[in-house]
């Protein structure tokens, strides 16, 4: 059934709204995801977040190797809400964390990949063929770990590269997490779409600093971070309503999400589901529960049967 007959349909006949929704290829029975970078290492994680609501998680970014991080301290809480942080991409590798998840038999896992080179990336794949992937998405907008990250989706040829590599390395959807870098953000995701990309994840953490007026210094180990929160989601929605308003391309929402509110800003800009990260330390992990209730009434009260009805809604103005 096509969705013009199905919404005429639904006018008519009073039909409960689904929160199911789809990204490209990708099928979820709930909009609100994990984002990577936080409480992203432990399938018995994963299945406590699936079970309180999350329609996917998406996995701490991979190395090929496992990666330590930055020395203490790496987060900072900054006033008005939101985090600074410069872990640094800590990760136990691709090969260790595929292991951990073979035995996942249910939950929509999207497997986060960060690396300097295209081989990177065709060998952190390569570890992942006896598992159950609903996705990769490729971290090319970390802001403050050097060599990968947005010092690669600033670089154009090299995105290329990587998305031509990775679509020809598996046949799971695959998804391009882009951020704001020293270049045109768009013209990453140019770069990707033109490339075979699947989806884009818009945004990452907006890099950052915080200083320590008794110390006067830098208060991070790196200096440098990535804000997160709620100082970010007008940054954010922008990004996703520019996306959405320039390319075809299913999109994914993150940056400051915390609220039902929020994801159907979100939907209304053009993206067709949402990441968080930042508001579970506010609310711990009923806020995926908390949010697909409150875009469950928000259908109801406006009679949408379905989270697509609503995608791209404000463009219209």
């Amino acid at each position: 059934m096509n969705q013009l007959l199905y919404s005429k349909l639904s006018s008519l006949i009073k039909v409960e709204p689904s929160l199911e929704t789809s990204i490209g290829q990708i099928q979820l029975e709930r909009p609100v995801m994990l984002a990577s970078g936080i409480l992203g290492i432990s399938l018995d994680v994963f299945n406590r977040l699936y079970r309180s609501g999350a329609g996917a998680v998406v996995s701490k970014s991979l190395s090929n190797e496992p990666w330590e991080g930055y020395p203490n301290p790496t987060i900072f809480s900054v006033n008005g809400g939101g985090w600074i942080n410069a872990v640094g991409l800590s990760n136990p590798g691709a090969p260790n964390f595929a292991k951990m998840i073979e035995s996942n038999q249910d939950v929509p896992i999207i497997v986060s990949l960060v690396g300097s080179v295209p081989d990177d990336f065709k060998m952190m794949i390569e570890e992942f063929k006896n598992c159950n992937v609903t996705a990769f998405e490729l971290n090319l907008s970390c802001p403050h770990v050097a060599k990968v990250g947005l010092e690669v989706g600033d670089d154009p040829e090299l995105v290329k590269k990587i998305v031509t590599t990775v679509k020809n390395s598996t046949t799971a959807p695959v998804i391009a997490k882009v951020g704001l870098g020293t270049t045109n953000y768009l013209n990453t995701v140019k770069t990707a779409i033109d490339s075979g990309i699947d989806a884009i994840t818009a945004i990452n953490t907006v890099r950052a600093m915080a200083i320590d007026v008794e110390t006067q210094r830098p208060i991070l180990s790196n200096k440098f971070g990535g804000l997160s929160g709620t100082p970010i989601k007008p940054i954010a929605l922008r990004c996703v309503y520019e996306i959405a308003s320039k390319y075809d391309i299913p999109i994914i929402g993150c940056g400051g999400i915390s609220t039902w509110e929020d994801a159907i800003e979100f939907f209304l800009a053009g993206a067709s589901a949402i990441q968080l990260g930042s508001a579970i330390g506010d609310n711990w992990i009923n806020v995926f529960d908390d949010i697909n209730k409150g875009v469950l009434q928000y259908m109801k009260q406006k009679n949408y049967s379905t989270i697509d009805e609503m995608v791209g809604l404000a463009k219209k103005f």
